[in-house]
C-alpha cells in the first residue's frame, strides 16, 4: 500500500473498480473525469460553496483541497491556492487546444480534475482551477468517502 504524506491510501484503483465507481455518475461527469472534459464556466455546483470542509475526488473520495485554501478567482471555476497534500495530485503536461498547461489528476484514481496555473494568490502563487463535477464537498466533521 502506498500512503500519502497526509496518511491516505494512494494505491491505484484497478480498472474494474474504477468502472464500478463511475457507474452511478452522470455521463457529463464521466466525460470530465475520463475524457478530460471541462464544465461551462460559472455553472459548476461548487463554485459558490462557502462552507468549511474538504473537497474530495468525486470518484474515489481522496481529499484534494481544503475550504480554507479556496479563493474567488473570477474565472468561473472553483479555485484553490494549495492542495490538501501535494502527493494527492498528479501533474501532467497538457498541450491540447494549442496551449501549454499543467493538467491535474487525482493521484489515486487518475481522474481529470482541472489545471494548475502560476497566477494565483500568495502564499503559493498557484491557482488550481477545478471542475465542480470532479469534486464532492464534505462538510467539516463528516467522514471522507472511501473507494
Amino acid at each position: 500500500m502506498s500512503v500519502s504524506s497526509a496518511g491516505y491510501d494512494l494505491s491505484p484503483i484497478d480498472p474494474e473498480r474504477r468502472a464500478e465507481l463511475a457507474r452511478h455518475l452522470p455521463a457529463a461527469v464521466r466525460h470530465i473525469l475520463f475524457e478530460h472534459g471541462t464544465e461551462t464556466p460559472f455553472c459548476g455546483g461548487l463554485l459558490h460553496e462557502k462552507g468549511e470542509g474538504d473537497y474530495c475526488c468525486v470518484l474515489c473520495g481522496l481529499p484534494l483541497f481544503k475550504s480554507a485554501d479556496k479563493f474567488e478567482s473570477g474565472t468561473g471555476w472553483p479555485s484553490f491556492f494549495a492542495p490538501y497534500a501535494p502527493d494527492h495530485l498528479k501533474e501532467i503536461t497538457d498541450r491540447s487546444h494549442g496551449m501549454l498547461r499543467t493538467e491535474i489528476r487525482c493521484a489515486r484514481c487518475d481522474s481529470h480534475l482541472g489545471h494548475v496555473f502560476p497566477d494565483g494568490p500568495p502564499p503559493t502563487g498557484l491557482r488550481y482551477c477545478l471542475n465542480s463535477a470532479a469534486l464532492s464537498f464534505i462538510p467539516k466533521g463528516q467522514p471522507h468517502p472511501s473507494p
